[in-house]
């Protein structure tokens, strides 16, 4: 079973820092994890690995500096790495990215892709979906329970506002999981000696023969207009007397608000 989990690594604080001429990220000096949700992708990887056998190899597209996320990845139990690093990368959106994506994992060849839902710092959900409509394969999203796996097919809970579906996809497929799915393991000694050994594999855009009109700010469609931090507002007005008294004066306050 050939398994490659997508992984992003985003800024670890809430303050985060705006390039006011390019509306991207500015990443210089800001401390980064590997993003929550997909460290639950990779927690599917390595128990269906644990399951089935095979190899799951984690990608990203990022600096060189991403390489880290690659390697805590392999401390927790992922085989190889593959970073995606170009500065015909730079300031990509999410079909720029979902494009070099889908071209490395041509190259590096799978049978089931995991992506976390989303990542904290962009909140699209887009790129996982966009890269299996690429590839021309299958995608489940916002799975929650993997029920069963074979060698051609997969039986997953896929979480809604008022339950679950279960579907059933033919492989190969791409997945886009919850925190719900699972807990995910912490690195290992072992996990962090061979982690520290491993040899990235670097991709560039060469590498996986994509074209340039296809990558980084040229390539994307879609560009921030602008991004703000919400400004914090202290206005705040405590309701007090009984609960009949402060239902009386929210419904007043909502009136002369003309919210109802």
């Amino acid at each position: 079973m050939r398994l490659i989990v997508c992984i992003k690594q985003v800024p670890d604080t809430a303050e985060v820092r705006i390039n006011p001429e390019t509306n991207t990220l500015i990443r210089e000096g800001v401390p980064s994890i590997i993003n929550p949700y997909d460290m639950h992708a990779l927690e599917a990887a390595i128990a269906i690995k644990e399951r089935k056998g095979g190899k799951v190899t984690v990608l990203t597209m990022g600096p060189p500096q991403a390489e880290t996320a690659l390697r805590e990845a392999i401390s927790i139990g992922a085989d190889d790495g593959v970073l995606l690093t170009d500065r015909a990368f730079a300031g990509s959106d999410t079909w720029a990215t979902s494009f070099a994506l889908y071209k490395a994992a041509l190259k590096i060849g799978f049978d089931i892709i995991i992506c976390g839902k989303q990542a904290i710092d962009g909140d699209t959900a887009q790129v996982g979906p966009e890269m299996a409509e690429f590839l021309n394969i299958p995608h489940i999203s916002y799975v929650k329970a993997i029920e069963d796996i074979s060698e051609s097919s997969i039986t997953v809970q896929r979480m809604m506002d008022d339950g679950y579906d279960v579907v059933r996809s033919k492989l190969p497929v791409l997945l886009t999981v919850v925190k719900e799915l699972n807990t995910p393991r912490l690195p290992s000694l072992k996990g962090k000696m061979a982690a520290k050994k491993a040899v990235i594999n670097k991709m560039t855009k060469e590498s996986i023969e994509a074209e340039e009109d296809n990558l980084g700010l040229k390539g994307s469609p879609t560009m921030v207009k602008n991004i703000f931090a919400p400004e914090a507002k202290k206005d705040r007005k405590m309701l007090t007397g009984s609960i009949e008294q402060q239902v009386d004066q929210l419904l007043e306050e909502l009136r002369r608000l003309k919210c109802v």
